[in-house]
């Protein structure tokens, strides 16, 4: 892939129009990712993550023309974002999230990209501090301390499904933690 390809490579002018309809700010790094249904990117700005698709129609022809409105798969702030994983072998990023839900595969088509980096500084922007609790049963779980794009700090409690918060002894040791990460970042606790 020459040089000229290589900055050449953009996503089509209705996934920018959808990028541009759903952020408040610049994008900060892009990556064109594996389909086998149309064309899909991930875009970092300074708020958030996006994950556009823009499916083949039905004719299956490929070109942009022949290409299904572009749709809004991810839509969500770095506060969102537990961790990501990036296997270099298989070029693929794993996007984990603070609510439990299955985590978000980003797989890249291969060309030089900064998102991994991106992804990696953003999610570390938003985390201020952080404790991990020890729970009944050999249990854990995390509290910390988050940052939003606007500055707002809250705190949050990241958990397995095995996490009982109903179960008092599990429920005081997350509380105190989260009383003692809240008092450091001079929220009230």
């Amino acid at each position: 892939m020459g040089f000229r390809t290589w900055f050449a490579h953009r996503p089509q002018q209705a996934v920018r129009r959808a990028v541009r309809s759903h952020r408040t700010d610049a994008v900060l790094a892009r990556a064109a990712l594996v389909t086998s249904t149309g064309e899909a990117w991930a875009f970092a700005t300074r708020a958030e993550l996006l994950l556009i698709s823009a499916p083949e129609a039905a004719t299956g022809q490929g070109d942009a023309e022949s290409r299904g409105a572009p749709s809004v798969v991810v839509h969500r702030e770095w506060a969102d974002v537990d961790r990501a994983t990036y296997d270099t072998d298989s070029n693929v990023i794993r996007v984990h999230w603070v609510d439990g839900d299955e985590p978000t595969p980003l797989p890249l088509d291969g060309r030089r990209t900064v998102l991994p980096q991106v992804l990696r500084e953003r999610v570390q922007w938003s985390v201020v501090l952080a404790e991990p609790v020890r729970l009944p049963g050999g249990r854990s779980a995390r509290v910390a301390v988050r940052r939003r794009v606007d500055g707002e700090l809250f705190s949050q409690v990241i958990g397995g499904s095995d996490v009982d918060l109903a179960d008092p002894a599990t429920a005081e040791a997350i509380d105190a933690a989260e009383a003692r990460v809240r008092s450091a970042a001079g929220l009230p606790a």
